[in-house]
């Protein structure tokens, strides 16, 4: 059975995409969104989604956006505007965000709207799962058939505090609460073990920046400012693009290798906060993906989105 997704998101530059390539998927209908703090604030990211939403889905009626979380459980509120824009969008200038009022239960409501079991996939802090699962479990339990979030890193190095990746690492308590619950048989981990291996060119962004047509324009803008980052960052000539790869092993987890494993969440207040780690037997099962068929999914990004404008040779091998 072909199930509906439900998308938790902080849109950020790869969420864009995610949330475009999951809105036009041929193969899986995008059920409802909602969103949180992480990449940008919490009324940036829930303009961002909208607008992004608009693009992908011009002839459809527009999905249900809801505003969670707009910090971590316990932990200060950290975005990452040297990343991804001070607006979240790259190098876009998006009009002023509306204010939105923060809830507990967004999550919920994205989940109950979808009507249906789902596919729950997470591209953010886990913060908004977290205030579910405290709120309502026997209704995630009831409807989230599998968890996939783009989190945690096993032997890649970390992007954040230098052992952990940004997601869990903004969270580090609501990641614990999540993984401990075990939704869905256990989360699966996309992580940046895999995901730092989805790079798409810098020549590809520059092609599609130069592109007559305007929505290659548009996202070449997106990336532009990603290329930037990981080129004064890392020395990389290209953009990682994370959180596609999460909707992509949502939609095909055969596309991926994973390992379960018992995981760990480091709580500390300064180092090894975030970090994820193999533990110990009484530590939570979590699916853990370790190896990915790029090639797939270089087809699907193509098929998707990038096709009209790019070819394989346009992302790493």
């Amino acid at each position: 059975m072909t199930l509906p997704l439900v998308i938790d998101t902080d849109p950020g530059i790869d969420d864009s995409l995610a949330l475009t390539l999951a809105a036009r998927s041929r193969d899986r209908s995008l059920a409802a969104v909602s969103v949180t703090y992480g990449n940008t604030t919490l009324d940036r990211a829930v303009r961002n989604a909208r607008l992004v939403l608009a693009r992908a889905r011009s002839s459809a009626a527009p999905l249900q956006v809801f505003a969670g979380a707009e910090r971590p459980l316990q932990r200060p509120l950290v975005t990452a505007k040297e990343t991804h824009g001070p607006e979240g969008l790259g190098d876009h200038e998006p009009p002023p965000a509306p204010p939105v009022t923060a809830t507990a239960t967004a999550l919920l409501e994205a989940v109950r709207v979808a009507g249906e079991p789902v596919v729950l996939v997470t591209l953010g802090p886990l913060t908004n799962l977290a205030l579910a699962l405290r709120h309502d479990p026997a209704l995630l339990r009831s409807r989230v058939t599998r968890h996939v979030a783009m989190g945690g890193n096993i032997a890649a190095a970390g992007n954040s505090g230098g052992l952990a990746e940004f997601n869990v690492w903004c969270d580090p308590e609501a990641a614990a609460e999540v993984f401990a619950a075990e939704l869905g048989g256990g989360t699966e981990l996309v992580g940046l073990d895999v995901t730092r291996r989805l790079v798409i060119t810098a020549a590809a962004v520059e092609k599609l920046a130069r592109h007559p047509d305007p929505d290659a324009r548009w996202y070449g803008r997106l990336l532009g400012f990603y290329v930037r980052f990981h080129q004064s960052q890392e020395g990389l000539a290209g953009a990682v693009i994370n959180d596609p790869l999460a909707v992509a092993l949502a939609l095909e987890p055969a596309w991926g290798r994973a390992e379960a494993l018992r995981l760990a969440v480091d709580r500390a207040a300064a180092t090894g906060r975030g970090e994820t780690r193999v533990g110990r037997p009484s530590d939570p099962g979590v699916r853990v993906y370790r190896d990915v068929d790029l090639g797939a999914v270089h087809d699907w990004l193509l098929g998707e989105l990038f096709g009209p404008w790019l070819t394989r040779s346009d992302f790493l091998p």
